[in-house]
């Protein structure tokens, strides 16, 4: 392994770097940096073609296609660049205005037009940009695309094991039967509206100056439609545009971003410890991998590790998520500093969710069903049917008929012969007392196979 993964403080980037690193591309440092200097050259680049009245705004060919490939792809040592800058004037944002203008230079810009990069803007308008190009990158390519995996994981699952009578168990306590590919099935539709809610945030942008209100842009060149301007110049970029903002966009929407996620991270949470009580109780069964140790002691072990170390880093992200939708929408007058830290560690929340959802994954590929134990508890638990009795009693309009079934069943355990006995005694037509003899609990499902079936893609 790496010397720097082994010294790392975070497990992001030491133990889990080798999963998170579709994250680290998007949410990374370097990648925080080049997105900033994309902003700074398309925003020179904008202002020269919607207000050619400015001095500087007629750009060479040569700064053109250098500004265009600063806004395409800074290149790989851009980061270092800025870093290096940085060092020596302790301003991110400055440093990246920097790093542009000694780009431009080298492409022949003249001085009017270097007096353009950061025109009219606070570090707030390039960091907001910044950060909601990044993450509606990180939705597009990075989180739908992980969680549609793992919804088509559990929907196959769910139809495999569609028809696999099992105990329910609400309460912890024997219930009315499912089937395995049920309880799977619920869970992927519920992945299903909470992947609509996390699509449906609509991520935003301001571009208004220091206090949001075009001060210095109306004083440079008040004939300018300054809102038009900054209107396309969002929109552009395909972020919906915020006209209503202080020195900062005010993140309701980060906060939006974050709950949609934690949301799904409740719900993966709650499949997690299912899934570990399944396996604790024998009806579903792991596949051992060749050569992998389940315990120091206890060379039979096999341990659900996956849902364990998903459930961990679950709780991690939610941590981080929670506190973001509450402290990011809140914010001193027109500015305090205290986002930005935290605005810094967005990246690592959403590492530890994708972790945790590839190891899910992992999981779930390696489970098995054990048919013969769902079916063992089944044939233990006669006094399930009580529901069906005593609703069918109801049907037929004989009076008291939960009691009478509470009364047979409550606290105890019925066999076979015994509910059939009891079903012979019932005041029910001789044919539905001979449907009811035959029920067993494997058999009394309800619509629960035809429901996993029927999920929707």
């Amino acid at each position: 392994m790496d010397q720097t993964r082994l010294l790392a403080l975070s497990p992001v980037d030491g133990r889990y770097a080798g999963v998170a690193d579709p994250l680290r591309a998007l949410f990374s440092e370097a990648a925080l940096i080049k997105e900033r200097v994309r902003v700074e050259a398309l925003w020179l680049l904008e202002l020269a073609r919607s207000v050619p009245q400015l001095s500087g705004a007629a750009l060479s060919p040569e700064v053109i296609a250098r500004a265009t490939t600063l806004a395409r792809d800074p290149g790989e040592r851009a980061p270092t660049i800025v870093k290096a800058i940085e060092e020596r004037i302790k301003h991110d944002v400055k440093a990246v205005e920097y790093f542009v203008r000694q780009e431009l230079t080298a492409a022949g810009a003249s001085a009017a037009n270097l007096e353009l990069v950061h025109f009219g803007c606070t570090s707030e308008d390039v960091n907001n940009l910044s950060y909601a190009r990044l993450l509606a990158q990180v939705r597009t390519r990075v989180l739908i695309p992980e969680l549609t995996q793992l919804i088509s994981t559990l929907r196959t699952f769910a139809r495999e094991q569609a028809r696999v009578p099992m105990l329910a168990r609400t309460h912890g306590q024997a219930a009315s039967p499912t089937t395995l590919g049920k309880e799977y099935a619920n869970v992927a539709a519920r992945l299903q509206r909470a992947r609509a809610r996390l699509q449906a945030v609509e991520i935003l942008g301001k571009w208004n100056g220091a206090v949001g209100n075009f001060n210095a842009h109306q004083a440079a060149a008040p004939t300018v439609d300054w809102r038009a301007v900054s209107r396309q110049f969002v929109t552009s970029q395909d972020l919906h545009w915020n006209i209503y903002t202080t020195q900062i966009e005010p993140h309701d929407w980060i906060a939006e971003f974050a709950d949609a996620c934690a949301a799904i991270n409740v719900i993966v949470l709650d499949l997690c410890r299912d899934t570990w009580g399944y396996i604790s109780v024998g009806y579903l069964r792991q596949r051992p991998v060749a050569g992998e140790v389940g315990s120091s002691t206890m060379p039979h072990k096999v341990n659900p590790i996956d849902f364990e170390n998903a459930e961990g880093n679950l709780g991690i992200a939610n941590a981080l998520l929670r506190h973001f939708s509450d402290k990011l929408p809140v914010s001193r007058w027109q500015r305090d500093l205290s986002d930005s830290t935290v605005l810094r560690n967005v990246g690592v929340a959403l590492a530890h969710t994708f972790i945790a959802w590839r190891a899910v994954q992992t999981g779930l590929a390696k489970l098995d069903a054990d048919k013969a134990a769902c079916a063992r508890d089944l044939e233990q638990s006669w006094e399930v049917l009580g529901e069906a009795l005593q609703t069918v009693l109801r049907a037929h309009g004989v009076p008291d008929g939960y009691e009478l079934l509470k009364n047979f069943t409550r606290g105890a355990k019925i066999d076979a012969a015994a509910l059939r006995a009891f079903v012979a005694s019932l005041p029910l037509p001789e044919a539905e007392r001979t449907r009811l003899a035959a029920l067993q609990p494997s058999g009394y499902l309800g619509l629960a196979a035809e429901l996993a079936l029927d999920l929707p893609d």
